[in-house]
């Protein structure tokens, strides 16, 4: 079997235009395959230099490998099963900070750098008082990111032109204001000139995005296999779900300039990606979440198993189209191709997607993906919607935390846990309904007092109760 490097594989060599900032399985199978694609089907032309924002990672890893790898797709795409492998050739370079900080800072001298892209985790981008310096390596990844601009700065004389666009993918909303907050915080702390304050300001953009792509990582138990179909020793796939959705909020012309739609990628350039992360939040991980409890009492395990039940099939398609859609503000066609998307995403058959994994802290994932569309419907129709009120009572029998005398492994904040633990002990269903919806804390708000959802939810939970 052939070691995978530049030698054995004749690959071009662009222009770097991307600083990449993580080189972990999401960036490597959603990012940089989306470049790999821009470079094939557009002029983007345009390479990637990854830089590891940790003392430990992978760059020894992708130098090994000249920094080429296989992400494989495997999903259902349009109702069919579907697999594909690409070789992905547009990292060009990969770099430990931490081994070299002056040849990471020269990368911020490069003419032709205009982007940079990073996934941190979600807590990576933040502002430490500590970091007090930039002469050595600072200790957050925007303390570094910006010595880079303010080598980047010094290098051109403050030239407007030599901005870059920072495109975060951490999961945090507004990631990119948040970003931007972080480095203006640094220049002050590090007492950096005004004119390199304003030239952040003015000549650089901060992108708000959204992404998402499941990406389950290096297929560990099928290698062996994988790498002999491939004919390449790869010890770096990435296995990934076929659908992708990157919505970036971000200057005029940037979708010019970064032509993944033009390749035919799910791609959105938007002024404002908040109706794409309210609808995500209802439709992807409402749906898992308001699934969740009513498939684990009638005995299901998995997603896939669950949504592949014709009774609870229906239960979830019913809950998403009839009554999570219409509380959302986006084109109706949109909205149901997305829920198309997802219930394919469900039936995955190459993801064994765990129910009571998704359970981890329900209560405060109820709040923010379930009971908003709960709200907005009874406020649009002027009912409680049946299929979420059926989850809610079944969110409480959940947390009785045993079905059939066997337990239910639940895993929530101590409180919420010492709560139901109390509250179960009550024999009357209606008080555990009315103590339980009158939690301010868990809800936001005392949700006994809205008319009719006590009962509503009394009615299911009944039944819950009688079937488990």
């Amino acid at each position: 079997m052939k070691n995978l490097n530049r030698q054995n594989i004749d690959t071009a060599k662009r222009p770097v235009k991307i600083l990449q900032f993580g080189e972990g399985n999401f960036l490597r199978g959603f990012v940089d395959w989306m470049v790999d694609v821009m470079n094939e089907k557009t002029s983007f032309d345009g390479d990637v230099v990854v830089v590891q924002p940790i003392a430990q990672g992978l760059a020894e890893m992708l130098k090994a490998q000249d920094g080429l790898y296989h992400v494989l797709l495997q999903g259902i795409q349009n109702g069919k099963p579907t697999q594909e492998s690409r070789l992905i050739t547009c990292i060009q370079e990969a770099m430990n900070p931490f081994e070299d900080y002056a040849a990471y800072l020269e990368l911020g001298e490069n003419p032709d750098l205009r982007f940079v892209i990073s996934n941190t985790t979600e807590a990576g981008i933040t502002f430490d008082p500590e970091d007090k310096e930039h002469q050595s390596i600072p200790l957050t990844f925007p303390g570094k990111l910006t010595a880079l601009l303010f080598k980047r700065f010094q290098t051109f004389n403050g030239d407007p032109k030599k901005g870059l666009v920072l495109i975060p993918c951490e999961l945090i909303d507004k990631n990119g204001a948040i970003l931007k907050e972080c480095i203006l915080k640094y220049a002050k702390l590090w007492h950096l000139s005004e004119a390199f304050s304003s030239w952040i300001e003015e000549a650089n953009s901060f992108c708000n995005t959204l992404v998402d792509r499941i990406v389950p990582g290096f297929p560990r138990e099928t290698i062996g296999e994988i790498q002999e179909e491939l004919g390449y020793e790869d010890n770096l796939v990435v296995m990934a779900e076929p659908f992708h959705l990157w919505v970036i909020e971000g200057p005029e012309g940037l979708e010019k300039e970064f032509p993944a739609a033009q390749a035919g990628l799910q791609v959105k350039f938007v002024k404002d990606q908040n109706p794409y992360r309210t609808r995500k939040v209802r439709i992807l991980n409402g749906a898992h979440t308001a699934l969740v409890p009513v498939a684990f009492l009638k005995g299901f395990r998995t997603v896939r198993e669950s949504v592949e039940d014709p009774e609870m099939g229906e239960f979830i398609k019913a809950t998403i189209f009839g009554e999570i859609i219409p509380t959302l503000d986006l084109p109706k066609e949109e909205l149901e191709q997305f829920a198309n998307d997802v219930l394919d995403r469900f039936r995955n058959p190459f993801i064994r997607h765990e129910l009571v994994s998704i359970s981890l802290n329900s209560i405060s994932k109820f709040k923010v993906r379930v009971l908003p569309s709960i709200l907005e419907y009874h406020r649009i129709k002027g009912i409680w919607p049946a299929h979420l009120i059926q989850s809610f009572a079944a969110l409480i029998a959940f947390y009785k935390g045993e079905i059939n005398g066997e337990p239910i492994p639940l895993k929530d904040d101590e409180p919420v846990m010492a709560f139901f633990k109390e509250v179960w002990k009550e024999e009357n269903l209606e008080t555990v309904v009315e103590k339980t919806l009158g939690r301010i804390d868990f809800w936001g708000m005392d949700l006994s007092q809205l008319e009719g959802l006590k009962d509503a939810v009394l009615g299911n939970l009944k039944e819950s109760t009688v079937e488990s």
